[in-house]
Protein backbone atom coordinates (compact mmCIF):
# COMPACT_ATOMS: atom_id res chain seq x y z
CA UNK A 1 0.00 0.00 0.00
CA UNK A 2 2.83 2.69 0.77
CA UNK A 3 4.64 1.41 -2.83
CA UNK A 4 1.25 2.26 -4.14
CA UNK A 5 1.00 5.39 -2.50
CA UNK A 6 5.02 6.13 -3.29
CA UNK A 7 4.32 5.71 -6.84
CA UNK A 8 1.13 7.82 -6.73
CA UNK A 9 3.41 10.42 -5.37
CA UNK A 10 6.21 10.28 -8.06
CA UNK A 11 3.70 10.44 -11.09
CA UNK A 12 1.72 13.50 -9.93
CA UNK A 13 5.29 14.98 -8.92
CA UNK A 14 6.39 14.23 -12.58
CA UNK A 15 3.47 15.40 -13.98
CA UNK A 16 3.39 18.71 -12.41
CA UNK A 17 6.95 19.00 -14.07
CA UNK A 18 5.61 18.24 -17.12
CA UNK A 19 3.07 20.75 -17.37
CA UNK A 20 5.40 23.02 -16.11
CA UNK A 21 7.26 22.67 -18.72
CA UNK A 22 4.50 22.53 -21.58
CA UNK A 23 3.32 25.81 -19.94
CA UNK A 24 6.69 27.62 -20.25
CA UNK A 25 7.40 26.24 -23.57
CA UNK A 26 4.05 26.80 -25.65
CA UNK A 27 5.14 30.24 -26.07
CA UNK A 28 7.48 28.78 -28.65
CA UNK A 29 4.94 26.66 -30.34
CA UNK A 30 3.34 30.52 -31.82
CA UNK A 31 6.77 32.68 -31.47
CA UNK A 32 9.06 30.14 -34.03
CA UNK A 33 6.34 29.44 -36.84
CA UNK A 34 5.33 33.56 -37.05
CA UNK A 35 9.44 34.07 -37.41
CA UNK A 36 8.82 31.99 -40.71
CA UNK A 37 5.37 33.97 -41.95
CA UNK A 38 5.55 36.74 -44.93
CA UNK A 39 2.93 38.71 -43.14
CA UNK A 40 3.69 42.18 -42.06
CA UNK A 41 0.94 41.73 -39.42
CA UNK A 42 1.05 38.53 -37.42
CA UNK A 43 -1.32 35.69 -37.94
CA UNK A 44 -1.56 32.11 -36.84
CA UNK A 45 -0.89 29.99 -38.45
CA UNK A 46 1.44 31.28 -41.14
CA UNK A 47 -0.20 32.11 -44.43
CA UNK A 48 3.02 30.41 -46.26
CA UNK A 49 6.68 29.96 -45.42
CA UNK A 50 9.18 32.38 -46.09
CA UNK A 51 12.21 33.63 -44.97
CA UNK A 52 11.66 37.07 -45.05
CA UNK A 53 12.62 38.27 -42.05
CA UNK A 54 15.40 36.34 -41.32
CA UNK A 55 17.03 37.69 -44.60
CA UNK A 56 16.01 41.61 -43.14
CA UNK A 57 18.04 40.31 -40.01
CA UNK A 58 21.06 39.62 -41.84
CA UNK A 59 20.49 43.06 -44.19
CA UNK A 60 19.54 45.24 -41.48
CA UNK A 61 22.51 47.90 -40.28
CA UNK A 62 20.74 48.25 -36.75
CA UNK A 63 20.45 44.16 -36.29
CA UNK A 64 24.07 43.99 -37.42
CA UNK A 65 25.18 46.29 -35.13
CA UNK A 66 23.18 45.26 -32.07
CA UNK A 67 24.74 41.95 -33.00
CA UNK A 68 28.54 43.18 -33.30
CA UNK A 69 27.57 45.30 -29.67
CA UNK A 70 26.33 42.01 -28.09
CA UNK A 71 29.23 40.09 -29.83
CA UNK A 72 31.85 41.96 -28.39
CA UNK A 73 30.41 42.62 -24.63
CA UNK A 74 29.77 38.59 -24.38
CA UNK A 75 33.16 37.40 -25.33
CA UNK A 76 34.95 40.28 -23.23
CA UNK A 77 33.02 40.02 -20.33
CA UNK A 78 33.34 35.95 -20.77
CA UNK A 79 36.69 36.24 -20.76
CA UNK A 80 36.95 38.17 -17.63
CA UNK A 81 34.43 36.11 -15.69
CA UNK A 82 36.09 32.75 -16.63
CA UNK A 83 39.57 33.61 -16.01
CA UNK A 84 38.30 35.38 -12.33
CA UNK A 85 36.20 32.44 -11.84
CA UNK A 86 38.58 29.80 -11.74
CA UNK A 87 41.56 31.04 -10.02
CA UNK A 88 38.69 32.16 -7.49
CA UNK A 89 36.89 28.26 -7.58
CA UNK A 90 41.12 26.90 -7.08
CA UNK A 91 41.78 29.09 -4.21
CA UNK A 92 38.84 28.68 -2.67
CA UNK A 93 39.35 24.80 -3.04
CA UNK A 94 42.74 24.66 -1.73
CA UNK A 95 42.09 26.68 1.09
CA UNK A 96 38.87 25.52 3.02
CA UNK A 97 37.96 27.48 5.62
CA UNK A 98 34.66 29.80 7.22
CA UNK A 99 36.53 32.57 5.60
CA UNK A 100 36.35 30.24 2.29
CA UNK A 101 32.88 29.73 2.35
CA UNK A 102 32.08 33.59 3.11
CA UNK A 103 34.05 34.48 0.02
CA UNK A 104 31.90 31.57 -2.27
CA UNK A 105 28.75 33.52 -0.39
CA UNK A 106 29.99 36.97 -2.04
CA UNK A 107 30.78 35.17 -5.17
CA UNK A 108 27.33 34.24 -5.54
CA UNK A 109 25.72 36.92 -4.53
CA UNK A 110 25.00 38.57 -8.38
CA UNK A 111 22.85 35.44 -8.51
CA UNK A 112 20.51 36.09 -5.21
CA UNK A 113 20.59 39.88 -5.38
CA UNK A 114 17.58 40.86 -7.63
CA UNK A 115 19.06 42.00 -10.95
CA UNK A 116 17.40 45.41 -11.00
CA UNK A 117 19.21 46.17 -7.53
CA UNK A 118 22.29 45.73 -9.16
CA UNK A 119 21.81 47.02 -11.99
CA UNK A 120 20.80 50.49 -10.16
CA UNK A 121 23.73 49.93 -7.79
CA UNK A 122 26.19 49.55 -10.84
CA UNK A 123 24.85 52.76 -12.70
CA UNK A 124 25.21 55.16 -10.01
CA UNK A 125 28.93 53.17 -9.30
CA UNK A 126 30.12 54.14 -12.79
CA UNK A 127 28.08 57.58 -12.95
CA UNK A 128 30.66 58.41 -9.93
CA UNK A 129 33.86 56.61 -11.80
CA UNK A 130 32.51 58.37 -15.27
CA UNK A 131 32.59 55.51 -17.19
CA UNK A 132 28.85 55.07 -17.55
CA UNK A 133 27.38 54.39 -21.35
CA UNK A 134 31.03 52.99 -21.94
CA UNK A 135 31.73 49.36 -22.85
CA UNK A 136 34.09 49.16 -19.91
CA UNK A 137 30.93 49.22 -18.05
CA UNK A 138 28.60 47.29 -19.63
CA UNK A 139 31.45 44.73 -20.01
CA UNK A 140 32.54 44.71 -16.09
CA UNK A 141 28.57 44.40 -14.93
CA UNK A 142 27.94 41.58 -17.41
CA UNK A 143 31.39 39.62 -15.79
CA UNK A 144 29.91 40.33 -12.32
CA UNK A 145 26.60 38.91 -13.28
CA UNK A 146 28.47 35.64 -15.13
CA UNK A 147 30.93 35.12 -12.12
CA UNK A 148 28.70 32.83 -10.34
CA UNK A 149 27.94 30.54 -13.04
CA UNK A 150 32.04 29.55 -13.62
CA UNK A 151 32.62 29.72 -9.70
CA UNK A 152 29.49 26.94 -9.63
CA UNK A 153 30.72 24.64 -12.24
CA UNK A 154 34.33 25.24 -12.03
CA UNK A 155 33.83 24.21 -8.35
CA UNK A 156 32.18 20.85 -9.30
CA UNK A 157 34.77 20.00 -11.10
CA UNK A 158 37.20 20.34 -8.21
CA UNK A 159 35.10 18.15 -5.96
CA UNK A 160 37.45 15.29 -5.35
CA UNK A 161 40.30 16.75 -6.88
CA UNK A 162 43.51 15.29 -5.02
CA UNK A 163 46.03 18.40 -4.30
CA UNK A 164 48.71 16.56 -3.03
CA UNK A 165 49.23 16.30 -7.10
CA UNK A 166 50.15 20.40 -7.10
CA UNK A 167 52.63 19.99 -4.05
CA UNK A 168 53.77 17.00 -5.47
CA UNK A 169 55.00 18.81 -8.37
CA UNK A 170 56.08 21.99 -6.33
CA UNK A 171 58.74 19.29 -4.78
CA UNK A 172 60.02 18.33 -8.11
CA UNK A 173 60.62 22.12 -8.91
CA UNK A 174 57.93 23.34 -10.97
CA UNK A 175 56.67 26.76 -10.26
CA UNK A 176 52.98 27.52 -8.82
CA UNK A 177 51.89 28.90 -12.04
CA UNK A 178 53.41 25.63 -14.07
CA UNK A 179 51.87 23.39 -11.69
CA UNK A 180 48.43 25.07 -12.32
CA UNK A 181 48.55 25.40 -15.85
CA UNK A 182 49.83 21.61 -16.01
CA UNK A 183 48.31 19.71 -13.76
CA UNK A 184 45.44 21.67 -12.86
CA UNK A 185 43.46 23.24 -16.29
CA UNK A 186 43.65 20.21 -18.05
CA UNK A 187 41.44 18.51 -15.33
CA UNK A 188 39.35 21.41 -14.49
CA UNK A 189 38.47 22.87 -18.25
CA UNK A 190 35.49 20.46 -18.87
CA UNK A 191 34.20 23.19 -16.36
CA UNK A 192 35.77 25.74 -17.04
CA UNK A 193 34.57 25.56 -20.87
CA UNK A 194 30.56 24.81 -19.17
CA UNK A 195 31.23 27.28 -17.12
CA UNK A 196 32.13 30.16 -19.88
CA UNK A 197 29.56 28.67 -22.17
CA UNK A 198 26.83 29.42 -19.37
CA UNK A 199 28.56 32.99 -18.70
CA UNK A 200 28.24 33.72 -22.46
CA UNK A 201 24.91 32.71 -22.79
CA UNK A 202 23.69 34.76 -19.47
CA UNK A 203 25.82 37.85 -20.99
CA UNK A 204 24.68 37.93 -24.57
CA UNK A 205 20.85 37.38 -23.27
CA UNK A 206 21.18 40.41 -20.75
CA UNK A 207 19.08 42.85 -20.96
CA UNK A 208 17.92 44.44 -17.05
CA UNK A 209 21.87 46.18 -16.49
CA UNK A 210 22.41 46.84 -19.79
CA UNK A 211 19.06 49.24 -19.83
CA UNK A 212 20.55 51.24 -16.87
CA UNK A 213 23.94 51.41 -18.72
CA UNK A 214 23.37 51.55 -22.24
CA UNK A 215 24.32 54.59 -24.49
CA UNK A 216 23.22 55.32 -28.02
CA UNK A 217 25.59 53.37 -30.66
CA UNK A 218 25.83 50.58 -27.65
CA UNK A 219 22.66 48.62 -27.70
CA UNK A 220 22.65 44.94 -28.05
CA UNK A 221 20.38 42.22 -29.46
CA UNK A 222 18.37 41.86 -26.48
CA UNK A 223 17.77 46.33 -25.87
CA UNK A 224 16.97 46.15 -29.84
CA UNK A 225 14.28 43.36 -29.23
CA UNK A 226 12.82 45.12 -26.33
CA UNK A 227 13.03 48.83 -28.07
CA UNK A 228 11.27 46.91 -31.13
CA UNK A 229 8.41 45.46 -29.19
CA UNK A 230 7.92 49.04 -27.39
CA UNK A 231 8.02 51.52 -30.30
CA UNK A 232 5.81 48.55 -32.20
CA UNK A 233 5.22 45.05 -32.88
CA UNK A 234 7.79 43.65 -35.91
CA UNK A 235 7.94 40.57 -37.30
CA UNK A 236 11.43 40.63 -37.41
CA UNK A 237 11.79 39.89 -33.42
CA UNK A 238 10.26 37.19 -33.60
CA UNK A 239 13.60 35.32 -36.26
CA UNK A 240 15.69 37.51 -33.82
CA UNK A 241 14.28 35.30 -31.13
CA UNK A 242 14.17 32.29 -33.11
CA UNK A 243 17.71 32.82 -33.35
CA UNK A 244 18.48 33.62 -30.02
CA UNK A 245 16.54 30.68 -28.89
CA UNK A 246 18.54 28.01 -31.31
CA UNK A 247 22.10 29.48 -29.77
CA UNK A 248 20.87 29.22 -26.19
CA UNK A 249 19.66 25.25 -26.90
CA UNK A 250 23.40 24.61 -28.81
CA UNK A 251 25.55 26.37 -25.85
CA UNK A 252 23.04 24.88 -22.95
CA UNK A 253 23.35 21.12 -24.88
CA UNK A 254 27.31 21.72 -25.67
CA UNK A 255 27.91 22.35 -21.22
CA UNK A 256 26.00 19.62 -20.87
CA UNK A 257 27.91 17.68 -23.22
CA UNK A 258 31.43 18.70 -21.84
CA UNK A 259 29.85 18.22 -18.01
CA UNK A 260 28.94 15.00 -18.86
CA UNK A 261 32.45 13.90 -20.53
CA UNK A 262 33.75 15.28 -17.11
CA UNK A 263 31.86 13.04 -15.26
CA UNK A 264 32.66 10.16 -17.52
CA UNK A 265 36.87 10.98 -16.54
CA UNK A 266 36.50 10.84 -12.91
CA UNK A 267 34.31 7.50 -12.88
CA UNK A 268 35.60 4.73 -11.15
CA UNK A 269 35.81 2.66 -14.02
CA UNK A 270 38.45 5.02 -14.93
CA UNK A 271 40.07 5.57 -11.97
CA UNK A 272 40.84 1.93 -11.26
Amino acid sequence: MKLAQNDAWIFAFRALCALILLFLLLPLVVIVPLSFSPDKFFSFPPSSFSLKWYANIFTSERWLRAGLNSLLISVCATVIATCLGTLASAGLAKYRSKASNLVLGLLLLPMLVPIVITGVGIFFLDAYLGIAGTYASIIIAQALVGLPFVVLTVTATLQGFDHTLIRAALSLGASPAKAFVSILVPIIMPGVLAGALFAFAISFDEIVITLFLVSPGKETIPVQIFSGIRDSINPEITAIASLLLLISILMMALAGLLLRGRGKLNSPVRDA
